[in-house]
């Protein structure tokens, strides 16, 4: 069948073996592989839309479980759906809140029929099926909608991974039924965990029901990264070559250079944004916490040689003012430049892909980057 998303692969890095694309969506091109920042309820904390064109940003995220609760799809509808209700005329993923809903631990009861759960604002019970969701993920009209899949818990047995990775296939197929606008394409969400041949099986179940894409999901959800690379490694192989390739949740610089040489293709995570409000900043060398007392006298940018306009017009000892005197304006500083630092990264991954030196590149990034001044996590509620 057609979709309304399409992936075309330009090529493929001769050095690393690496995937430069193009996502074609009704609101335009994406260049591959991407970085997508987080904009969980209809904004990128701290930016406004024309802050968000200004780094090159060129797809958001939502999330499916926060707009429901506030301010409800069927305020957004009326509005003219998530483009025209936040001013946005790029594309626009949003996730099905499967994370969140699977976040809320002691809040849920997951069964055949969906989920429900607590609102986490006021308390009231509240019910999910796959249908349901993607209900309200066409009412958002999104470019892009995730199926509502279950999310394992790290750690857990196999067999706990396999009836939640079942249910998932399950749910993919009766959202798949439900889901009918056109000019939206559906992902489907690979599970199974840690388990190599669980995820080995979802990635071809779900192959078979011919998604416009494939998320992968219930990773960086507190593993050791080099679980995560292990799994990215085994599946790899096993991923359609003409769909795009999402890993759900990860967002720090070495996670998405080594992701992209496991395949991937898309990337999200709040972290870079996150981070920013507590004033850290992320840089070639790892974070760097601004609001240090190191900073106090630093009239250097936060990084050298990034065109940011936090980097361009102002320094560490100025922005750690701001965040120290709790000024709005040192958490947008911030949040502006770990944006663009993550997808200026992306736009290297991708020249370097072009002209057949990822490998080179990757080597040149760990001369500088200390994998210990990172971050292990990724998503968040």
């Amino acid at each position: 069948m057609s979709h309304a998303v399409r992936f075309e692969l330009i090529k493929r890095c001769a050095q690393s073996g690496a995937r430069l694309g193009v996502l074609h969506t009704p609101h335009g091109d994406i260049p591959t592989p991407i970085y997508m920042p987080v904009g969980t309820q209809a904004t990128v904390k701290a930016m406004t839309s024309r802050e968000m064109h200004e780094i090159g940003t060129h797809i958001l995220l939502s999330n499916t479980y926060h707009l429901h609760l506030r301010p409800g799809e069927k305020l957004v509808e009326k509005a003219g759906g998530l483009h025209k209700f936040m001013d946005w005329n790029k594309p626009i993923l949003t996730d099905s809140g499967g994370f969140q809903v699977f976040s809320l631990a002691d809040m849920r009861k997951i069964t055949e029929d969906g989920v429900t759960f607590r609102s986490h604002l006021d308390g009231s019970s509240l019910f999910m099926s796959p249908e349901s969701n993607v209900d309200i993920q066409q009412a958002l009209g999104a470019d892009i909608a995730m199926v509502l899949d279950v999310c394992s818990a790290y750690p857990c047995s196999e067999e706990d991974a396999r009836e939640a990775m079942h249910r998932t296939h399950r749910w993919a197929l009766r959202a798949k039924r439900a889901h009918m606008r056109p000019d939206q394409s559906l992902f489907g969400i690979v599970q199974g965990a840690f388990s190599k041949k669980l995820r080995i099986e979802s990635v071809k179940t779900l192959s078979d029901m011919d998604f416009a894409g494939l998320g992968i999901g219930g990773l960086s959800v507190g593993e050791p990264k080099d679980i995560m690379y292990d799994i990215l490694d085994a599946i790899q192989h096993h991923l359609p070559e003409d769909k795009p390739r999402y890993l759900m949740g990860v967002g720090t610089a070495d996670c998405l250079l080594e992701g992209v040489l496991r395949g991937i293709d898309m990337f999200d995570c709040v972290l870079a944004t996150r981070v920013a409000r507590n004033g850290t900043a992320l840089t070639r060398t790892g974070r760097l916490v601004v609001r240090n007392a190191q900073y106090a006298e630093d009239f250097a940018p936060i990084e050298e040689g990034c065109d940011c306009y936090a980097c361009t017009h102002h320094t560490r000892a100025y922005i750690r003012h701001l965040i120290k005197a709790n000024e709005i304006t040192g958490a947008r500083l911030v949040t502006i430049h770990n944006l663009r630092f993550l997808l200026r990264l992306m736009e290297e991954v991708r020249d370097a892909i072009l002209h057949d030196r990822l490998l080179d590149y990757r080597r040149e990034f760990y001369q500088q980057f200390d994998p210990s001044a990172a971050f292990n996590r990724g998503p968040e509620v």
